[in-house]
């Protein structure tokens, strides 16, 4: 009577405890160790990026290029300032003197439209760099986010096995106290509760590292407190972006891609300035002299007496400076801008190239990954469940052993951890196409 009531309270409590239990998304634990990083009011996926492109410190270094780059276009579109010279000359124990002042004032012709060219590309460019790291940084982040989810639904797996495993222990100890059961049976479910706390252990180690990366992306200290909102299903499922439906020509817009076609118009505008700086240029001048001189004699003066002969006299003079190119006409400058600019184009098409090919690998491997989630979602996993549920059932009946039990929950392990890799496949899968086609945050 007492074996009956034991087993009728096993199969009672145990076996539907583990269909319910499995039910339950393993992402979103209500207990157990998983249920430390996830919380309801955590940091979310979209919250992370914005917190990224906010406080990440090379991305805050990588943005002062942009003010560096707009101070040098302001600079390029300024004419250089005019020149001033004062000179004085004093006799050597005499009395003469002479005072100079002279003004140089460059005209720049030809030089500020080449200068202002080059000084707009550049800002170009940098503009298009930084678009770029942004991209990269928030294509980390949704990388270092689904890490962490993955890691944590794989942790949640773990802390309902050893929730089953562990009631399972307590009752076949019961049994065994009450010599219904041999104390293998109970000793055999000690090791492998022994051995899922382990790899629990293991796992959770997987969480904290996965959370340091993502703390690392985000510009927090290793130290900080850090729980996330999203599990990896929910991050899944509710990935419904477009992404998936855009052609390679998209791939077009990317920054990286942008930036190298800004790289070849800022060699072609190089070539321009350096033509530009091999014509003539003019340069415009004025000079006054004024000269105190005289000599150690006299002379009858105007009005019939002798006085010294001396003279205050004022010079003015004006003028140009013409530079003439006639050897230096910029050829070696000019010849190795044209190599930039074929350099540049070879880049510009090797990055169109490459962006078109990962945007085609990335999109095959997003519908092959969601092809194989959508395997796992129709009946496989409910199969595994109802599976474990029937071989405890059959062990309490006698009609299967306690290696049966082992056997079949490891197999349903597999699948939770299949079923993850699964669902980490389809999110990484999807960030990668959306990183490919420049998705911008």
């Amino acid at each position: 009577m007492t074996i009956r009531i034991v087993l009728l309270t096993f199969v009672c409590s145990v076996a539907p405890s583990i269909g319910v239990n499995a039910q339950t998304s393993p992402s979103a634990p209500a207990g157990g160790v998983a249920s430390r990083y996830l919380d309801p009011a955590g940091l979310s996926l979209g919250q992370a990026i914005v917190q990224a492109l906010e406080r990440e410190p090379s991305l805050r270094a990588v943005r002062t290029d942009v003010d560096v780059a707009r101070g040098q276009q302001q600079q390029a579109a300024v004419r250089p300032n005019p020149m001033v010279s004062f000179s004085q000359q004093e006799e050597a124990g005499g009395t003469d003197s002479q005072t100079r002042v002279e003004v140089v004032w460059p005209l720049d012709l030809f030089r500020k439209a080449g200068r202002v060219a080059v000084a707009e590309r550049e800002s170009e460019t940098t503009r298009h760099l930084v678009a770029d790291r942004e991209r990269l940084l928030a294509a980390d982040v949704r990388s270092k986010y689904g890490d962490v989810a993955g890691a944590i639904r794989a942790l949640a797996v773990l802390d309902d096995l050893i929730a089953a495993t562990s009631r399972q222990h307590e009752l076949v100890a019961a049994r065994v106290a009450q010599g219904a059961t041999p104390p293998l049976e109970r000793d055999m479910l000690r090791v492998e509760l022994r051995r899922l706390e382990s790899e629990r252990l293991l796992q959770s180690g997987a969480v904290e590292g996965a959370l340091i990366e993502l703390k690392r992306v985000l510009g927090m200290a290793a130290d900080a407190p850090l729980m996330i909102r999203d599990d990896l299903e929910h991050l899944v499922a509710t990935d419904t972006a477009t992404a998936s439906q855009a052609d390679a020509s998209a791939a077009q817009a990317r920054p990286d891609v942008q930036a190298a076609q800004s790289r070849l118009q800022l060699a072609e505008a190089r070539i321009e300035q350096v033509r530009r700086e091999s014509r003539p240029d003019v340069s415009l001048f004025g000079m006054y002299m004024r000269m105190d001189s005289g000599f150690p004699q006299t002379a009858f003066g105007a009005g019939g007496g002798l006085e010294p002969i001396r003279g205050l006299f004022h010079y003015a003079a004006a003028g140009a400076t013409v530079t003439i190119p006639l050897r230096d006409r910029k050829q070696g400058d000019i010849a190795a801008a044209q190599a930039r600019r074929a350099g540049a184009t070879a880049e510009r098409d090797a990055t169109q190239l490459a962006a078109q090919a990962e945007v085609a690998a990335a999109r095959v491997r997003d519908e092959h990954a969601r092809q194989a989630v959508a395997v796992y979602t129709a009946d496989t996993r409910t199969l595994g469940r109802q599976n474990l549920t029937v071989v405890s059932q059959t062990y309490e009946l006698g009609r299967a052993t306690v290696f049966d039990v082992l056997a079949e929950q490891r197999r349903y392990l597999d699948l939770e951890r299949a079923f993850t890799s699964a669902l980490k496949e389809a999110y990484d899968a999807r960030q990668a196409l959306r990183r490919a086609l420049g998705e911008m945050p």
